[in-house]
């Protein structure tokens, strides 16, 4: 198969027949070698190629579709390159991303010469493109205080759920823009809402110390309340849909104040086990997809609890100075969307459920052929630690920067980046795979509470004190558009699965759905 290089562009050209650089080729004219390697599998694709060094992201493309026989359907893919740093004797290795072409990401900086052979990372980019969110469809009443949490179900943006301080919950028609169903049955402020993967059941824990669970369509709640607890609830996570036994219903793990967390069988409404060891309130927990539970807590450490061992912990994770407020994990998006893709399309059999869970995990999890998981913990500390947890009790990095507390972290949905809000009024983006960091979004003019990426990974958007919702561009690495509308500080945010709408709410009271 003969492979043809797409045709030198104009600005090229200009820039081939430009005066050279003392010690520099311009970038149209010198060649270089290349090769392709599949981010996924670690599987070289052909043989080296040699190609003009200033050869652009788009033409890169063009090239591996027609080596992968997809011309005539071609399938867009961001690429990467590995590059080793020597410094004081210690060779470290980080990723660059090609963005423009491969002169100025690789050759310009100094990372390659043009007698290496460069082997570029490829991974097939988000079939879709979401739009920026531009302006607020409607703001609905509904709550009688302060929204405290809110989530967007996995296989529709047409439902959301939130949680607040009148000791509701309340299902949304986003459709119609009016309040579906009211949760009522707590006796205290709702601090944390859950859909299973399977989109079917919504959790919902309390400051009266228990968590119900309700039927997603139809609102009704399935039995009385959780109870076991001492303390009131601050995060709850469900099972994965790729390890639950086809004809099971999903597990469902709660944290407390009170330093414990309870694994709930969510058909027979009964605790399985407590997991302690806390010795003080558990912020936020996280199962992750090769069956271990993550746990941040207030008594500054992580723990990692292997849940094919009923709950055993296997590491505990002690770097921060600090409180641990929040974690997020490499997978988080592919575990929240469970069988699901931005067309929510519903499986016909828990099988299936089960292979496409699966399919969309290891989409993400998988490098060079092995499964590997990372997480990211934020901390009153100011500062975060990447972590590979199934690789040991020491962190990849740490990253620091912020000036204040580090209140909410989020893994992109492809893994490659991290962004941070803090309460320094900044957000912050790092390497998803080193922990370098890459850059500071400014623009907020008080706390930032929380941040939700879009899920083609190229949009963001925070909520903040400020009463103002942002949206970024992560490759300007600018403010894409400013939202305000609410009235008083925003206090959670969430984008839908298929990037239709975003929704938000706060001290206002006023539940907002924002899109294009």
């Amino acid at each position: 198969m003969s492979t043809q290089l797409p045709p030198v562009s104009k600005k090229q050209k200009r820039e081939a027949q430009a005066p050279r650089d003392v010690g520099l080729v311009p970038e149209g004219l010198a060649n270089v070698s290349i090769r392709f390697k599949a981010l996924d599998t670690g599987e070289m694709l052909g043989s080296a190629l040699r190609v003009p060094g200033g050869i652009t992201e788009k033409q890169l493309e063009e090239l591996l579709n027609q080596l992968n026989g997809t011309s005539d359907d071609p399938v867009p893919y961001t690429f990467s390159c590995s590059v080793e740093n020597k410094k004081n004797a210690v060779t470290t290795t980080h990723t660059v991303d090609i963005v423009d072409n491969l002169y100025s990401s690789l050759l310009k900086p100094g990372y390659n010469s043009t007698e290496d052979m460069i082997t570029l990372e490829y991974q097939p980019r988000a079939v879709f493109k979401v739009k920026p969110i531009t302006r607020s469809s409607s703001a609905i009443a509904g709550h009688g205080a302060t929204i405290l949490c809110s989530a967007f179900a996995p296989h529709t943006s047409s439902r959301v759920v939130t949680g607040g301080g009148d000791n509701t919950a309340r299902i949304w028609d986003c459709d119609t823009q009016t309040p579906k169903v009211t949760l009522n049955g707590h006796h205290n402020w709702v601090l944390c809402v859950a859909w299973s993967p399977d989109g079917e059941v919504i959790a919902t824990g309390s400051m009266d110390n228990t968590i119900r669970l309700w039927d997603a369509e139809s609102g009704k709640p399935l039995g009385d309340a959780l109870r076991g607890h001492g303390k009131w609830i601050t995060s709850l996570t469900w099972e994965p849909i790729h390890l639950v036994e086809p004809g099971s219903k999903p597990r469902l793990a709660s944290a407390s104040k009170d330093g414990t967390i309870k694994i709930w069988d969510t058909s027979r409404r009964v605790c399985l086990y407590t997991m302690g060891g806390h010795t003080n309130s558990v912020s936020c927990v996280k199962w992750g997809g090769e069956n271990i539970l993550y746990s941040g807590s207030h008594d500054k450490t992580v723990r990692a609890w292997d849940m094919k061992q009923n709950g055993k912990c296997i590491n505990i994770l002690k770097s921060h100075a600090h409180w641990v407020n929040h974690l997020s994990l490499s997978t988080d998006y592919a575990l929240r969307v469970g069988p699901f893709d931005y067309t929510g399309k519903k499986p016909k059999t828990p099988q299936e459920a089960k292979e496409r869970a699966l399919k969309n995990y290891e989409k993400v999890a998988k490098k060079n052929g092995k499964s590997e998981e990372l997480m990211v913990t934020a901390s009153d500390d100011f500062t975060m630690f990447l972590w590979n947890p199934s690789k040991g009790t020491k962190p990849l990095a740490r990253m620091t920067g912020h000036q204040k507390l580090v209140n909410h972290v989020a893994f992109s949905p492809d893994g490659r980046h991290i962004v941070s809000a803090s309460f320094d009024n900044s957000i912050k983006l790092w390497d998803g795979k080193d922990g370098k960091f890459l850059s500071t979004f400014r623009g907020h003019v008080a706390s930032v509470y929380q941040v939700a990426w879009s899920s083609d990974c190229r949009l963001l958007v925070s909520c903040s004190k400020d009463t103002t919702l942002k949206v970024w561009d992560v490759k300007t690495r600018k403010l894409s558009v400013d939202l305000p509308g609410h009235q008083d500080e925003v206090f959670t945010v969430d984008w839908s699965v298929d990037g239709k709408r975003v929704c938000s709410g706060g001290k206002d009271k006023m539940m907002r759905l924002w899109t294009h």
